[in-house]
């Protein structure tokens, strides 16, 4: 029935409308009678009075039409096209031939134009929320000749809103918080809804806001929209979230108006309102005396309603003296309380503490003015524990003289177990700290004995630590720090402080210094050393001593007859006594040399055979020199050899049979069965060799591939070119034979006129030949023709 009732109301609305819209054009036109009569009076007087060409240059043309703003109303939806307005014009008189064309947006399609009325419908249905008007053009024509009658004329169809859209929040569902125990009024969050229909013609847009759900928590502001708290005192710990929902409706919230709603998530945020709880008023733990400094001992909680920051607490102890034997800390994950120990905790003297813990807040609230807290009491009792032996001292301190005997008694330490029992406690020495077993302890009461010799000046202190045990439980173990100081004996006498040497100049003077001397003592008196000097021989002829006063002598020389050819070097002992008790002393030498000197005193040589030497040179620049030479004469002799070893001539005697000057061995051969040395059938048979031959008397460092060996052709080539080659290669290959062994050549050139060049190969003598030919054949082997030319004294030989 409601839906019912307000389609007719619609269609009521619907029908008023219509009939405004037919009505008012033609009311409205009254006002423009005179404008139209004008018009149409100058419309009629152009065809019956046309201007000059002049006039009609400066007449204005006039539009005719008679119109007002048309509207249309969207979401029309009839069975016929809504009529939207009609025009006119002045000459439209009914007689004339006249025809309305329209153009511009929608024309033809969504709006339609009568050609002979000028009645404009609306032929689709329109929405004024896609678009809220059209710009057209209108323009009056000849319907015989289609030429216009006047110009185009401009103008707008709006479109009329209806309330077809409902509110919408676009940005829904919300979200908003607020403290807990928030004030009345305190404002939550603002919503926001949007209407599409036209805010400025009627109350399509005019919206108004409500809750539906979320009283009496909550309330609206009907025009702004914003949620504020309308109950006080919410609990958070009550109830953490509301759900509002919001309804905006449109024409100004009155009948027929059309709403949308949203949601609004409300969440109540922590305040410290609650204080930390303990779950028991008082609490209970049982500690072993033997717990170490800062472990745990106990746990306790207090537990806050409140959530994040606000729940944290710190937890203190307060009262009394157990604040030095305990302290509590935060455990930050857990928010415990977690009781560790300061102090050591000793069952014989205290069994049990009572502590008072207060768990306190660390945030403070505005709103409440915390913070909260809450105490608790905690009972501590100490359980014994199987503890080890105690000494009495952290560490002891003895002191013995160093020349002590053996098994003296330096101290002695003691122990005690301080447990119920009483064990006893037996000691030992930690051999870790007295490697050299240098003492040893009485293991029932702790007398510490000397087991070996002391000496100070090797090792002043010996700290070493002893450990006592129970004679019950060995486990039990405790230990103390023992240091021993060795006290000085006077058991070692003064020597010399450094190795003297002392030279004496020869043009020295009676009483000159030759030599300061000191001395030093590796004991350490307590009143400090006090050294005595003197010589061993009471009246030395040559040299006295003379005290300086501060523990320190110096030796002179008695006269000036010093002489190095003489005596070079003298020995004068010295003995050196200190004031200990008793008395230390040893002998000294020193070595006292004879020297030349300058006249100024600087020694220039200490040597009896620098004596004969030319003045004004001494002993290293005579050196020098020396070497000098030695090194030139080796240079001269160097040279000459190595020249006279590139002239030599490879054979010096031309009487010599070449033969024998091929080749020198420094080993006894076999005799004819050696040929591992050379092979002589090479020069007799040049075919016969394949290439390289390696020497065999000799063996290369480096081995290289063999050269490939040059096989003659059949018509034979130069010798000089095979020569040269094989010259070449012998000179680059590191490990060829040296310069004066020979050289084996597989081939000596085929088809030559010259024939072989060897001798072995030939049955004539060297006498039936004639080698002048050599001569001719070059440089090369002028040297060869020399060899085997022979005079005539060498043929009648």
């Amino acid at each position: 029935m409601l839906k019912r009732g307000e389609e007719m109301q619609r269609d009521l609305w619907t029908s008023l409308l219509l009939v405004w819209i037919t009505c008012v054009p033609y009311s409205s036109m009254a006002p423009l009678n005179n404008q139209s009569q004008s018009l149409q009076t100058a419309s009629a007087m152009i065809p019956r009075n046309r201007p000059s060409e002049g006039q009609r240059i400066l007449s204005r043309a006039k539009r005719g039409w008679v119109w007002n703003q048309m509207f249309v109303l969207e979401e029309f939806s009839g069975p016929d096209p809504i009529l939207v307005g009609r025009l006119h014009t002045d000459l439209d008189v009914g007689t004339k031939n006249i025809k309305y064309v329209l153009a511009g947006e929608g024309a033809g399609t969504i709006f339609a134009i009568s050609e002979r009325t000028g009645d404009i419908h609306a032929m689709k249905r329109l929405d004024r929320e896609e678009k809220a008007e059209y710009t057209l053009t209108a323009q009056v024509i000849d319907r015989d000749t289609n030429q216009p009658l006047e110009p185009p004329s401009e103008f707008i169809i709006k479109v009329q809103d209806i309330n077809d859209n409902p509110p919408q929040f676009i940005e829904g569902p919300y979200k908003g918080s607020v403290p807990e125990m928030s004030q009345v009024g305190t404002s939550v969050t603002r919503v926001t809804a949007t209407d599409a229909d036209d805010p400025v013609y009627g109350n399509s847009a005019r919206l108004v806001y409500s809750i539906l759900e979320g009283q009496p928590y909550f309330s609206i502001d009907q025009t702004t929209a914003i949620i504020r708290v309308a109950l006080a005192g919410m609990d958070r710990e009550m109830r953490e979230e509301y759900l509002v929902v919001i309804q905006a409706k449109d024409m100004g919230g009155h009948m027929g108006g059309l709403s949308g709603t949203t949601t609004v998530t409300v969440t109540l945020t922590d305040i410290n309102d609650n204080p930390p709880k303990f779950s028991k008023g008082s609490y209970e733990f049982t500690i072993a005396e033997d717990l170490g400094i800062g472990e745990p001992g106990g746990r306790v909680k207090a537990n806050d309603r409140d959530i994040g920051e606000n729940a944290k607490s710190t937890y203190s102890i307060i009262g009394g003296d157990e604040r030095d034997v305990f302290e509590i800390v935060t455990d930050a994950q857990t928010q415990e309380g977690i009781l560790r120990l300061k102090k050591p905790l000793d069952f014989e003297s205290k069994k049990s503490y009572n502590l008072t813990v207060v768990a306190t807040n660390i945030r403070a609230d505005s709103i409440t003015g915390g913070p909260y807290m809450d105490q608790a009491t905690v009972k501590i009792i100490v359980e014994d524990a199987d503890e080890p032996p105690v000494f009495t001292k952290f560490t002891y301190l003895f002191d013995v003289h160093e020349n002590a005997a053996i098994n003296t008694v330096i101290g002695a330490v003691a122990a005690r177990d301080q447990d119920a029992p009483h064990s006893q406690v037996r000691y030992f020495i930690d051999r870790h700290t007295d490697l050299e077993r240098q003492f040893n302890i009485n293991v029932d009461d702790g007398k510490i004995t000397l087991a070996k010799p002391l000496d100070r000046e090797t090792d002043m202190w010996h700290n070493i630590t002893v450990t006592a045990t129970e004679v019950r439980n060995h486990s039990q173990i405790s230990r103390a720090i023992v240091a021993i100081k060795v006290l000085d004996i006077n058991d070692n006498a003064p020597e010399f402080a450094t190795e003297y040497e002392a030279f004496l100049c020869e043009n020295g003077k009676p009483g000159q210094v030759i030599q300061t001397i000191s001395a030093v003592d590796k004991d350490n008196p307590s009143q400090g050393h006090t050294f005595h000097y003197r010589l061993e021989m009471l009246n030395n002829p040559n040299f006295t001593i003379k005290n300086n006063l501060d523990n320190s002598i110096s030796v002179l020389a008695k006269h000036d007859s010093f002489r190095r050819q003489k005596q070079e070097t003298y020995l004068l002992p010295i003995i050196v006594t200190d004031n200990g008790e008793p008395p230390m002393s040893s002998t000294n030498t020193l070595t006292i040399r004879v020297c030349g000197c300058s006249r100024d005193g600087i020694v220039q040589s200490c040597n009896v055979e620098a004596f004969v030497l030319p003045i004004g040179l001494s002993m290293g620049a005579l050196i020098a020199i020396l070497a000098c030479v030695i090194l030139l004469l080796v240079i001269v002799v160097l040279f000459v050899t190595l020249r006279r070893h590139k002239n030599e001539p490879l054979i010096i005697k031309d009487d010599e049979d070449v033969r024998e000057n091929i080749i020198r061995y420094d080993d006894e051969g076999g005799g004819e069965e050696d040929t591992e040395a050379f092979d002589i059938a090479t020069l007799q048979n040049p075919d016969g060799i394949s290439g390289y031959l390696p020497r065999k008397d000799i063996k290369p460092d480096l081995q290289f591939m063999p050269r490939q060996g040059q096989h003659s052709g059949p018509n034979g080539v130069d010798v000089d070119e095979f020569i040269n080659v094989r010259l070449h290669e012998a000179d680059n290959d590191p490990t060829a034979p040296p310069y004066d062994s020979i050289q084996i050549y597989g081939y000596e050139g085929r088809g030559s006129i010259a024939g072989s060049l060897s001798s072995l190969e030939t049955a004539s003598s060297d006498s039936d030949q004639n080698y002048d030919y050599l001569r001719e054949w070059g440089p090369r082997f002028r040297r060869l023709g020399e060899l085997y030319s022979v005079g005539e004294s060498d043929k009648e030989t």
